[in-house]
């Protein structure tokens, strides 16, 4: 099952995190597109802006899978990654084998509980609307393999020639 891994890249930290969990999403039979280990600026000849050359290229990565794992630790949600959300859970709409939107939501800051103001509503709501926030990278590889079952069950893994 192919995944696009949204989240914060702006720091060693954050970009470390997101590639230490995709090495754990592989090892549990889950493909997932990480943004920053796609290479979006590698050919001099392309004259497109390094914002559309940003937009194709994580588009590409959004529109080609079955599931979304978004990040939404930190004092307020990345705008990027919202933005990554909402076009995931358009898509999700016209194509049947977009699953869902796993978010993990592990920083105490922003749960119930924490000190800061919490996720944004509507974030939240484009998330639950089509899945479910976790507290753990267990519990969301948990329910990604949920929606791989069931993608192998409809056949769409096989269709379109995409494996575990």
């Amino acid at each position: 099952m192919k995944i696009y891994f949204a989240g914060p890249l702006f720091t060693p930290y954050e970009r470390d995190f997101i590639s230490r969990s995709a090495v754990t999403l592989r090892e549990n039979g889950i493909d997932p597109f990480v943004p920053h280990e796609n290479p979006k600026f590698a050919n001099p000849a392309d004259t497109r802006s390094p914002a559309k050359k940003c937009f194709d290229a994580d588009f590409g990565g959004i529109d080609g899978a079955n599931a979304m794992l978004a990040i939404l630790n930190g004092a307020e949600v990345d705008d990027g990654t919202a933005c990554e959300i909402g076009i995931f859970s358009e898509l999700m709409k016209v194509d049947p084998t977009k699953k869902g939107i796993v978010a993990l939501h592990d920083d105490y800051r922003t749960q119930a509980k924490g000190e800061g103001k919490g996720v944004n509503g509507f974030v939240l709501g484009c998330i639950l609307k089509s899945g479910v926030v976790c507290k753990t990278l267990e519990e969301a590889i948990a329910q990604l393999k949920v929606w791989q079952a069931e993608l192998e069950a409809e056949g769409h893994l096989e269709n379109a020639g995409r494996t575990s």
